[in-house]
This record gives structure tokens, C-alpha cells and sequence, in this order.
């Protein structure tokens, strides 16, 4: 029996976010399209892709408060941003715009 399409491609998503580059352009392409809620969906993503416990303890953060940052209704501040990100092993960076 094959399994349904959406569960391969979250067990592809979800190793592929392992990777600080492959997690680093999803994030940067969800900033692009200027959708808070895309990106609250891509940090999400990587946080599950390295393990949610893992990344609230690394973080220094509690489990559920990591885990209602990045619910599909969280406000996460920048300063829990900053720590999920540092906790899997990217930075927020600023750039020019592009005109």
C-alpha cells in the first residue's frame, strides 16, 4: 500500500529542513512573499524538522510556549524568533532591497 502523497512530502519536507541551507532558502522564500503566516508555517516546519522538544530546550524556551509561538494563531516576538532560529543553526540577517 503506497502511503498518501502529503505524508511523503512532510517526511521529505521534514529531512530536507535538517539542512541549515535547504531550512535557510524555505525561510528566506516565505519572507519573500511578505505572509506573516507563511512564515510562522516555515518556522514551525523547521522547529518539527529538528525535533520541537529539542529546539524549545536549545532555545531555552518551554515546550509549550514554543509550541503556542508557533501554532497556526501564535505571535512569536523576535526574541523567540531569534532562539529558534539560533537553536537550529541559522541567523536573521538584513539585506538591501532589491528596487
Amino acid at each position: 500500500m503506497n502511503a498518501p502523497r502529503d505524508v511523503i512530502y512532510d517526511d521529505y519536507l521534514g529531512q530536507a529542513l535538517k539542512d541549515p541551507a535547504e531550512a535557510a532558502a524555505y525561510i528566506e522564500a516565505t519572507l519573500e512573499m511578505d505572509d506573516p503566516a507563511a512564515l510562522l508555517v516555515a518556522l514551525r516546519q523547521v522547529a518539527k524538522a529538528h525535533g520541537m522538544a529539542e529546539v524549545a530546550r536549545r532555545a531555552d524556551v518551554g515546550d509549550k510556549t514554543l509550541f503556542k509561538a508557533l501554532s497556526a494563531g501564535g505571535n512569536p516576538t523576535l526574541a523567540t524568533v531569534h532562539k529558534v532560529l539560533h537553536a537550529v543553526g541559522l541567523r536573521l540577517s538584513v539585506v538591501p532591497q532589491h528596487a
